[in-house]
């Protein structure tokens, strides 16, 4: 996952600024566009591991979509800490949090398999993550107003204007 990310980072450009690649992957450096490296790559493996372990796991569809919400919020929530504490941000920071974000992601997808606990909310959690795949499709090429959606390497007092 953290490899499939990190390519995602660059089929935008590699495919030539795709307006369809775009929806799936970041079309500039906003912390919204670096949020899919992990929502659509995890929801993709989700699709294909839930076929394959359904079987063992009856909860793993919740469990992956808590996992997917969990993972992708964590990517802002982290970002903005340390960078309200530092000041700016920082590559190798950016990168630990991408790879934090997965790896707290997945272990909470297991967790969640194993007790079934997620599963109550199992109608709400499809909700969430398909409002937030609608999300991404349409403010891709149309974001609000935010802090979110800047490009930070276009404004460089991105965090406190």
């Amino acid at each position: 996952m953290i490899i499939t990310g990190t390519l995602a980072h660059f089929v935008y450009e590699w495919t030539g600024n795709n307006s369809v690649a775009g929806l799936f992957v970041p079309v500039n450096e906003s912390v919204w566009e670096h949020m899919k490296l992990l929502f659509f790559p995890m929801l993709l493996y989700a699709v294909s591991a839930r076929h394959k372990l359904k079987g063992a796991y009856p909860c793993i569809g919740a469990s992956f979509c808590f996992g997917i919400l969990a993972g992708t919020l964590l990517i802002p929530i982290l970002f903005y800490a340390y960078t309200a504490v530092c000041g700016k941000n920082y590559f190798v920071l950016d990168i630990a949090t991408f790879v934090l974000s997965v790896i707290l992601a997945f272990w909470l997808t297991f967790r969640l398999a194993q007790s079934c606990r997620a599963n109550p909310y199992a109608p709400l959690l499809y909700a969430l993550t398909a409002a937030l795949f609608v999300c991404f499709a349409v403010f891709t090429y149309h974001p609000p107003d935010g802090k979110l959606f800047d490009d930070p390497t276009v404004s460089q007092t991105f965090f406190l204007q």
